[in-house]
């Protein structure tokens, strides 16, 4: 009944529609629940990124999913989900992790590479970076396996005053699991990642940012855009 996750590492266009209908589902529920967003963040007195995590976790609490029952995800990610996905022809095990991100500005997402299954490959500083995430491509256990999905869903705000803070925009995006790494980030010179605010000589953990527009040049669906103050959203397709 269900496909198996290994197998997708020959077969990437059934992985990328797995990929596009998982982040259809979730920006549906961001979508859904934009208006309670803004009030958190226009209202809230907590930190953003605190703030973006809380309105997160409770737009996909409300969207309900095919949760496996009895199997416990782990990591340092604010949403986690063992579920079932379904398709007309077949049907895949998932390892669901959406995870949010408070930044003003609206060209990058700063990740941590236990939030990644994909390498880093870029420049930096003159040097090749070569750098393996440290999520697997796959959650195997005596149950199935559990293909694993990344999705960010990135808050970008303004303080128009010591205490206000304004949602600007919600833009939604899925991190390609590492086997299609081939096609996203093939080499240090052909890739969507930036540099990460992090300093090597204070023994900083590595971290890198998401270059939005260059993910979306590798694929348009890859990054969604809600304009939360706005009754209508488009599917960038």
């Amino acid at each position: 009944m269900f496909s198996d996750p290994h197998e997708l590492a020959s077969n990437p266009d059934r992985l990328e529609r797995i990929e596009k209908a998982t982040l259809r589902s979730v920006t549906q529920a961001m979508f859904d629940f934009k208006d309670e967003a803004v009030e958190i963040f226009e209202n809230g007195h907590d930190l953003a990124q605190d703030m973006g995590e809380d309105a997160t976790r409770e737009a996909l609490d409300r969207m309900g999913t095919f949760t496996v029952p009895k199997k416990r995800l782990f990591g340092k990610i604010d949403y986690k989900r063992a579920r079932y996905v379904f398709f007309a022809d077949y049907a895949v095990r998932q390892a669901l992790f959406v995870d949010s991100k408070a930044e003003k500005g609206a060209k990058t997402a700063t990740i941590q590479m236990s939030q990644t299954s994909m390498r880093i490959r870029q420049r930096r500083g003159g040097a090749t970076v070569n750098e393996r995430g440290k999520l697997p491509l796959i959650v195997d256990n005596e149950v199935g396996s559990y293909l694993v999905t990344t999705v960010l869903v990135k808050y970008d705000y303004s303080e128009p005053s010591e205490d206000s803070v304004r949602l600007r925009r919600i833009y939604v995006l899925c991190i390609p699991n590492g086997m299609l790494q081939g096609r996203y980030n093939p080499s240090p010179d052909d890739t969507f990642w930036l540099a990460g605010r992090n300093a090597p000589s204070r023994g900083e953990d590595f971290r890198v940012r998401v270059s939005l527009p260059a993910l979306k040049r590798k694929a348009t669906w890859r990054v969604q855009e809600i304009n939360p103050h706005s009754a209508n959203f488009r599917w960038d397709e």
